[in-house]
């Protein structure tokens, strides 16, 4: 909770006086300060809790509409879309200074460029040009050149370290940086010339890399491509413009075989993201969960290869910077995650009797692609069982010091391909920048190693706060679709995972593919049940029947709190023929 107890209440009389019920917590009410009798009866507000009740700050919007209730969230979190007038004022200035710094530009405006992201995006950090070399590739990953715009010791940098990342929720997003600069002047957007650090790749036909320069440069992007545009390219449903037909055509075949070549030593792992649409009133009116496609994973795999070779050479050089870092695992946690596998009679390598954090490293690699061989055999349990995996492992986080990246199998890595939306970034676009030569200074050691933590920190807190306004906004969804198609429907469901008190069941309806809810373990019907001692299924004491980790579970809605992201749900078996 911030400084001073802030938190969001719901306005409530209680007789003659007003009142604050908290919305996203279960406390008590809290009186409000006489000063607050303007604050309107069924309405959010931001309120600080006080000696004699609470003081109302500012109004929020209505507890009823989805779109309310994430501002809400954010702002309880003291987290803001906007950004304060000077500020402003200072990335308009540093948009147009940013085009009079004097520093030597590649102009690659001639070069057939594209960008591939979300449909609906509106900062574009990456850009991709490709051209055939020899029996390789060579490729071109244009990234926004933020370091141009936002000067070090500025305003503009403090208030951009202090966010330190982008913060996205369903149908808004707390940005790093003003709109001036993360949707205009730094935006990759198309054609408009734009500011860029380029990274000049030579790809061998094996996908090794035979050689790599960094330059800043101009560029100007001929198509904006978005994921699902690209899957029905790939599919041969449409066709590409006919001026980045063939530069995408070589971009794939570069994203193949750089899959192949780091298939043996990364992770394998099924994830979904939700998706939200809303009316005009922000009423959450469908949402779908959003697959990784070959889209997806062409993009990605073109962006870690230049955040790899970004790293590689500020750690040859010494240069200081942020590494993210994914330590290998421990080897008593892998043993454990086997015999939760074993458990759920998913596949494993073989274990052997000792072995040390890499070859833990190596076998989680190995059982996350069995595991998601056999669900997709199966055809249920793959994000469970994902799960199951990623919580295995540690967490990634920053850091000063190149400890190697464990789950994409590299010796050095660094974020490098969004400086628009994390600061760790724009950390490494400066080292980078310095070492050859381009006209920044290089970052203070003691800075760097600060930033690291600070950094780790932020991305986390976003991390939650994203999570949180995703449930909120299924639940709200999910209250809307049981009002239109009755509150008696069955749904197909999914276990998601086990605790103590029940199972986490994820499920799809008409409206959305995002749902999720509890169904506590007393109300499984015919005996108690138990969770079992690798915690990945509930137990029935007297017959042994199970309720195990990705398995499919039907279910009816008990009941849903919207604003609290809480689905409560009863167990549902129907009737044989």
């Amino acid at each position: 909770m911030s400084a001073g107890d802030r938190f969001v209440a719901v306005v409530g009389r209680r007789g003659r006086f007003l009142v604050a019920e908290p919305l996203f917590e279960r406390r008590g009410q809290v009186g409000l300060a006489k000063g607050s009798r303007k604050a309107r009866p069924g309405r959010m507000v931001l309120v600080e809790r006080q000696s004699g009740g609470a003081r109302v700050i500012t109004e929020l919007g209505r507890p009823d509409v989805a779109r309310d209730v994430v501002e809400a969230l954010l702002a309880e979190r003291d987290l803001r879309p906007g950004f304060p007038r000077r500020l402003e004022e200072e990335a308009r200035e540093a948009a147009a200074a940013a085009r009079e710094l004097e520093v030597s530009r590649r102009d690659l405006t001639a070069l057939a460029t594209f960008t591939v992201d979300p449909a609906s995006a509106r900062d574009f950090d990456d850009a991709v040009s490709a051209e055939p070399e020899g029996d390789g590739i060579r490729l071109w990953i244009h990234i926004a050149d933020v370091a141009a715009h936002v000067r070090p010791g500025t305003r503009l940098d403090a208030h951009a370290r202090e966010r330190a990342n982008s913060t996205y929720v369903p149908g808004m997003v707390v940005p790093m940086l003003p709109e001036t600069l993360s949707g205009d002047a730094c935006s990759l957007a198309p054609g408009v010339e734009r500011l860029a650090v380029t990274a000049e790749i030579v790809l061998k036909g094996t996908g090794e890399v035979a050689s790599a320069s960094f330059y800043r440069s101009r560029i100007r992007s001929d198509a904006r491509l978005n994921y699902d545009q690209l899957d029905r390219f790939f599919a041969g449903e449409e066709k590409p413009p006919a001026e980045i037909a063939a530069p995408l055509d070589l971009a794939r075949r570069a994203a193949a075989v750089l899959a192949e070549r780091r298939g043996g030593s990364a992770l394998d792992v099924s994830t979904t993201e939700p998706e939200f649409e809303f009316d005009s009133d922000g009423h959450v009116t469908r949402a779908r969960a959003v697959e990784q496609t070959e889209a997806h994973r062409l993009i990605e795999q073109l962006m870690i290869l230049t955040n790899e070779c970004v790293a590689q050479r500020c750690e040859q050089r010494g240069v200081p910077t942020l590494y993210r870092v994914h330590e290998q695992p421990d080897p008593s946690r892998i043993t454990v995650l086997f015999e939760q596998l074993a458990s759920l009679d998913l596949p494993t390598p073989p274990l052997p009797e000792a072995f040390g954090p890499r070859e833990a490293g190596e076998l989680a690699a190995r059982a996350s692609r069995m595991v998601q061989a056999d669900a997709a055999r199966r055809g249920h349990g793959a994000e469970a069982y994902t799960s199951l995996v990623l919580r295995s492992l540690k967490p990634a986080f920053y850091t000063h010091e190149n400890l190697g990246h464990a789950g994409l199998g590299s010796a050095a890595y660094a974020h490098f391909t969004s400086p628009i939306r994390r600061y760790p970034d724009l950390i490494a676009h400066r080292a980078l920048l310095s070492l050859i030569g381009a006209g920044e200074d290089e970052p203070d050691r003691l800075e760097v190693r600060e930033a690291g933590p600070w950094c780790s920190e932020r991305e986390r807190e976003a991390m939650v706060i994203e999570r949180e306004a995703d449930k909120v906004c299924a639940s709200f969804l999910l209250e809307r679709e049981l009002f239109e198609r009755g509150w008696e429907r069955p749904f197909d469901g999914e276990v998601s995972g086990v605790i103590s008190a029940g199972a986490f069941v994820r499920f799809a309806g008409e409206l959305g593919d995002v749902y999720e809810g509890f169904v506590p373990a007393r109300r499984l019907r015919g005996e108690r049940f138990e969770l079992n001692e690798t915690e990945t299924a509930l137990v029935g004491t007297k017959t042994g029947r199970t309720v195990r980790i990705g398995d499919p579970l039907g279910v009816v809605v008990e009941g849903v709190e919207p604003a609290r992201g809480r689905v409560d749900l009863l167990p549902f078996e129907r009737p044989e023929n």
